[in-house]
């Protein structure tokens, strides 16, 4: 598979150098995404609840999912990439950052999980007619060049029957207040510059944008951080973190 070309609304250079920067410490849970490894298991329980009733698959299976295949498109360092293979699905990992590629295609290796990380765009993949069940969009549309066309392409990689999740950043002052200033600045979860408020989008522009694509929205969830149990949870307030379920609109 051909490198990445930075050319791209999927890729915004200078996002991929930030988090490329960070590639050896995608796996510390101490360090720069330690707020990552924290937000993981409210994920990836959505995630995998989500697909059992979709495509209905047996809820107490170790690997519901085999014979299914996944891309997580901005994968990182593969914290959902590693679990969704042990889950049983065939794992396509892409990412811009050849540096990032590199560490989540080690740490899989040590692991044993047989993921294929490619650093590839969202174009490129769909002008190869690449088609996938799943689709894992989570915390990437912030942070690329043009939302709208990044969107419509990604839409072309779901298969027929399939289900994509697309999940970022509420444009509201509490996220501007909780997941900007103090993430970044006060309490320091993340690094200074991680996020641009400006890119945050509302619910009702992602679905649209999903919907103008040929999707049909299924879901919308939001998910915030308790302070008083110290953990993620699954909530009706979209305010700052959410999620948007869809399928094709013949589904």
């Amino acid at each position: 598979m051909s490198h990445a070309t930075l050319a791209s609304p999927s890729v915004d250079a200078a996002e991929v150098a930030k988090f490329a920067a960070l590639a050896e410490q995608w796996w510390d849970p101490l360090g720069s995404f330690a707020p990552l490894h924290k937000f993981n298991p409210v994920r990836l329980k959505f995630i995998r609840d989500t697909c059992i009733e979709h495509f209905e698959r047996e809820e107490k299976s170790l690997r519901p999912f085999e014979g299914l295949t996944l891309l997580d498109l901005g994968c990182g360092g593969g914290l959902l990439a590693e679990p969704m293979a042990r889950l049983g699905f065939d794992v396509t990992g892409c990412d811009a950052g050849e540096e990032t590629v590199h560490a989540a295609t080690l740490h899989a290796e040590r692991a044993g999980l047989p993921i294929a990380y490619l650093c590839a765009t969202a174009e490129l993949l769909a002008s190869e007619g690449a088609r996938f069940d799943v689709v894992l969009c989570m915390e990437i549309i912030e942070h690329v060049p043009d939302p709208r066309e990044f969107i419509d392409v990604t839409a072309r990689l779901l298969a027929p029957g399939g289900i994509i999740f697309v999940a970022t950043l509420n444009k509201t002052l509490k996220s501007f207040a909780l997941a900007k200033i103090a993430a970044e600045y006060v309490l320091r979860w993340l690094p200074a510059g991680t996020h641009d408020w400006n890119r945050f989008l509302p619910p009702r522009l992602v679905c649209a944008m999903i919907e103008d694509a040929g999707l049909r929205v299924k879901e919308i969830q939001g998910m915030m951080f308790d302070p008083l149990l110290w953990n993620w949870r699954l909530a009706r307030d979209t305010d700052v973190n959410y999620v948007v379920v869809a399928e094709h609109a013949k589904s």
